[in-house]
């Protein structure tokens, strides 16, 4: 990732954001974050109370960043499920799951570190929403530096593909929260959006609250 690219990616990727701190149980001992970047989420977990987090991260920069804040920091690719990570009560997976070979293989892997009844959350770009569609009818696929049709991004979900993808790791879905984009992403449209913010076209996001079974 040169610097450029982290420029483009800077407010996704090294952002905290609540609604996946909110998400996370209160009184969790250990959080496992997958694609953890600078180590955000860490830090915002830490600033609510202890908690040891383990972040795994293959860009080098953004592990070195992480590395203030997280307890540990592995520094390999996802899909390179690490052996010797131990057991955790709480699995954090946002916005990484997309760009990987086989995200199905890798989510069960890692849920099966969680102890039965604990929680993960996962967040997934929706590939469904109107964005999409229109590029396709102007004749070619989105590709953009980040966001929903990032460059980097290998695979692709609808809000049923997610829940399946949960499902096939042994994960129930409790919730899911949807995170809008009618027109322009973060707009006053956006936050008075009414029943809109419910359909499929007009979700960007979609952020998944899981149980292991």
């Amino acid at each position: 990732m040169d610097r450029d690219q982290r420029a483009a990616r800077a407010a996704a990727y090294e952002s905290e954001r609540g609604e996946i701190v909110g998400l996370v149980p209160g009184g969790v001992r250990r959080v496992l974050d997958l694609g953890c970047s600078t180590g955000w989420l860490a830090a915002a977990l830490k600033a609510r109370g202890e908690v040891e987090v383990v972040g795994i991260e293959r860009e080098p920069a953004y592990a070195a960043a992480a590395r203030e804040h997280c307890d540990r920091v592995v520094e390999v690719d996802v899909e390179a499920v690490p052996s010797d990570l131990g057991r955790f009560d709480c699995l954090v997976a946002a916005d990484v799951l997309e760009h990987l070979v086989d995200p199905w293989s890798a989510l069960e892997a890692y849920a099966a570190m969680l102890d039965p009844g604990c929680r993960a959350v996962i967040s997934l770009p929706n590939a469904a929403h109107w964005t999409t569609f229109a590029a396709l009818a102007r004749g070619s696929w989105p590709r953009r530096p980040e966001g929903i049709h990032d460059a980097t991004h290998l695979r692709w979900f609808t809000l049923r593909d997610a829940i399946a993808l949960c499902e096939g790791a042994g994960l129930r879905v409790e919730h899911v929260e949807r995170r809008p984009w009618v027109l322009w992403r973060g707009t006053r449209l956006d936050r008075h959006a009414g029943p809109l913010a419910r359909l499929s076209p007009f979700i960007f996001q979609h952020v998944l609250a899981a149980r292991r079974a």
